[in-house]
């Protein structure tokens, strides 16, 4: 029977409403259906991902993992990511994904905030040692603490083969109806994952969301985006972010896909995957898209059905190359917020190509959206406002934070953004400015304030603030503007190299422009806007500037 594609009809909650329920659901549905395929040539079934997520699920019970606990996931894409975390959510534990371009005091910052009790990682990503980061940081074993500065954190479980054998060898002290068990007081209403995003104060905060978050806003997501049962979807995206995590490999759980998780972009491993495995779908940053357009590897990349982007406006030029040069039927874009359970808005298929390049689309199905003033009044259409949601996709709050949380949600349940638009006739959303002066990078948001306060440990800067350049490929990248310390010329190369050695590569400032002042307002702030202006012009192939 074809798909009813009535939005009037569709109901995103309706459904399982637990991540088990929901593994059980697409379990008995798919069964014998290619559910996951690693780049080590692992392939499982949905059968065969409920019965080794169950098995992890009973090592964590054995391993004290009480309900509600906190669990990080600090590792690249990949089959043992997504079993940990089914495994995790199954026992009743609630997601901390981290970012695996942290380095160690960033990632330490967020495990003990989150207090979480058990960390899942490897042994070595494109030459990080995880584990050594934390204890360079916060010190080594220590009364049967794995890392003597996190004292909520006991055990550590690394995705290598033998470790994670021993770890997975506890699960036979807890029977399955001991699982079952502890199944049956998972609700709707439950803790699902805490997603830690960034303020303009630099300090992450920790949005909560429930079960029933978590799968009714991916429902939507693939109703609007037309996924169907027996789509392929590579995921790049990482599973830290919610692009990788809910838009990808969960979105392929709910919608019975295969889902091809990749740790590292190479244009021509991709492009081969995509002719091996003929992959339908291919979520992305737009500086995916350009990759691919500017890079052509040679490989038939026809079988690509959808193309999904967002964080960043797409180019009509790029648009239609996607569509004239790698033959895709569609390619939507889209604005979403972690606040928001990643979601906010879409284009719809049939939508004009001005439209896709020019506007973020129209709400997701389930949730309201206004624009408003800043005394939180709705603006007319066609003027400027704050971007606002309200409905089931709206987080349960920030982490043990109830002033943020009552900073980002108002009375009447409104989600504020952060982020101004101007809406259209028809509802459809297009983004102006951004009130958090977020920097896009490939996707990835750098928040300056935290940037900066970072710089502000380097050797020879008095003050710095950080705006965002232009880049081909990326959208955006970081640009800063320091003014240094009387008597010293900081190194832009130096200043680069000590940057990477203290953030993640995707905040690290592309270029650094000295200057005798920053220019501030008569109170003292400094004027962005000019800088900004500055960094339109700058050339964005190297790091140094005067």
């Amino acid at each position: 029977m074809a798909q009813d594609w009535d939005e009037n009809r569709f109901d995103p909650l309706a459904g399982p409403s637990s991540i088990p329920a929901q593994l059980a659901e697409s379990a008995r549905c798919h069964g014998d259906r290619t559910f996951l395929v690693g780049e080590d040539g692992r392939r499982l079934t949905f059968g065969q991902t409920e019965a080794a997520a169950r098995r992890m699920a009973r090592a964590f019970i054995a391993s004290g993992l009480a309900m509600g606990e906190r669990i990080a996931v600090w590792a690249p894409n990949g089959i043992d990511w997504i079993i940990a975390t089914l495994g995790l959510q199954l026992a009743g534990g609630v997601l901390v994904p981290l970012n695996t371009r942290f380095k160690g005091e960033e990632a330490a910052f967020i495990l003990d905030k989150s207090r979480a009790a058990f960390l899942c990682t490897v042994g070595d990503f494109l030459g990080n040692d995880y584990v050594g980061l934390l204890r360079a940081v916060r010190g080594g074993e220590e009364a049967g603490r794995p890392i003597s500065g996190l004292p909520d954190l006991r055990d550590i479980i690394l995705f290598d083969t033998d470790p994670m054998d021993g770890f997975l060898s506890r699960a036979d002290s807890v029977s399955e109806a001991e699982l079952d068990e502890r199944i049956a007081t998972i609700g709707p209403d439950s803790l699902c994952d805490i997603l830690f995003t960034s303020g303009t104060t630099g300090n992450p905060k920790g949005a909560m969301f429930s079960h029933a978050q978590a799968l009714g806003v991916v429902r939507s997501y693939n109703f609007v985006n037309r996924i169907q049962p027996g789509d392929r979807m590579v995921i790049v995206n990482p599973f830290f972010h919610s692009f990788g995590y809910r838009a990808g490999w969960v979105s392929c759980l709910i919608g019975g896909m295969t889902a091809y998780p990749v740790a590292e972009l190479k244009a021509d491993a991709l492009t081969a995957l995509v002719e091996r495995e003929h992959i339908t779908v291919l979520p992305g940053p737009p500086a995916l898209f350009q990759t691919l357009v500017d890079q052509p590897t040679g490989h038939d990349i026809s079988s690509l059905r959808i193309g999904i982007t967002g964080s960043a406006n797409l180019p009509v030029s790029l648009m239609q190359a996607c569509h004239d040069q790698l033959g895709m039927e569609l390619v939507l874009t889209s604005y979403g917020l972690t606040e928001n359970t990643a979601m906010g808005t879409s284009c719809r298929f049939g939508d004009s190509a001005e439209t896709l390049a020019n506007t973020v689309g129209r709400p997701f199905p389930g949730w309201e959206m206004r624009l408003v003033t800043s005394d939180n009044q709705p603006v007319p259409i066609g003027e400027a406002g704050e971007v606002c949601f309200r409905g089931f996709s709206v987080m349960q709050g920030y982490f043990e934070d109830p002033t943020a949380t009552a900073e980002a949600i108002d009375a009447d349940g409104w989600l504020h953004s952060g982020d101004v638009g101007i809406l259209d006739e028809r509802g459809y959303l297009r983004i102006v400015d951004r009130l958090k002066d977020i920097i896009i990078v490939g996707g990835f948001n750098v928040y300056p304030a935290e940037v900066e306060n970072i710089l502000r440990q380097a050797p020879g800067i008095a003050e710095v603030a950080v705006v965002g350049m232009p880049d081909h490929r990326m959208g955006e990248v970081a640009a800063a503007f320091i003014v240094p310390v009387p008597g010293i010329a900081p190194n832009p190369v130096e200043l680069t190299t000590w940057s990477r050695e203290h953030m993640a590569n995707f905040k690290v400032p592309r270029r650094f422009v000295t200057l005798d002042v920053l220019p501030k307002t008569p109170l003292g702030k400094v004027r962005r806007v000019e800088l900004k202006q500055i960094a339109q012009t700058l050339n964005d192939t190297s790091p140094q500037a005067n």
